[in-house]
């Protein structure tokens, strides 16, 4: 059964996150009494492809691998989400069944917050829309930036350009969590495992 409580550790990693730092403490304060722990073993799922948003999500230990499934039915990790960060906002916004597959990257601790209570929250807190939309700002802009490198830079730009994110000293940032090295053949845009390799040391 799930331990209904934060580890010390754990919590220090929700409340040192850059953007759930920035929010006021009553707004913090409202989150956390609202939310509600989940663990996961290494390669469990949290969420799947097509589920209906029924939760705003933190990670608090581990990562979280967001994951497609190509034609070919071989699954492409997109991303790593580390702790402190917070997703699943959109899918709280629009309605909208979850896009991606979403599993547990080690022995993962996730924070949760049921979509009524975010509504709540909402409600009762104006901030929490300025701070969101701040939040995807910053993701459209690093998005825009993706697509950029994708039509301007060629590979071994691209894979140097990656390496920069993942190397000593590296930081996550409040919306791009960095990506592990192991996945980094993988997570390249527009890159196939057999074309980074030529590259990568």
């Amino acid at each position: 059964m799930d331990d209904p409580i934060l580890t010390i550790e754990e919590r220090e990693a929700i409340n040192g996150g850059r953007w759930f730092s920035s929010l006021s403490p009553s707004l913090r304060h409202d989150i956390l009494r609202c939310a509600f722990v989940k663990r996961f073993k290494d390669g469990e799922l949290i969420a799947a492809r097509g589920d209906p948003p029924e939760q705003w999500i933190a990670c608090a230990k581990g990562a979280v691998r967001v994951s497609s499934t190509a034609v070919s039915g071989k699954q492409v990790t997109l991303t790593y989400v580390e702790p402190g960060i917070w997703f699943g906002d959109v899918a709280m916004f629009d309605g909208d069944r979850r896009t991606h597959d979403a599993y547990a990257h080690g022995d993962s601790t996730i924070l949760c917050v049921a979509r009524a209570d975010f509504q709540k929250i909402l409600a009762n807190h104006v901030e929490l829309y300025e701070a969101l939309m701040r939040l995807q700002a910053r993701r459209i802009r690093q998005l825009f930036g993706l697509v950029e490198d994708l039509n301007t830079l060629p590979l071994r730009a691209r894979l140097a350009k990656h390496s920069s994110l993942i190397g000593p000293g590296a930081c996550a940032s409040a919306w791009a969590p960095k990506i592990p090295a192991a996945a980094l053949d993988a997570s390249a845009p527009g890159t196939l495992r057999s074309s980074t390799r030529h590259w990568l040391p």
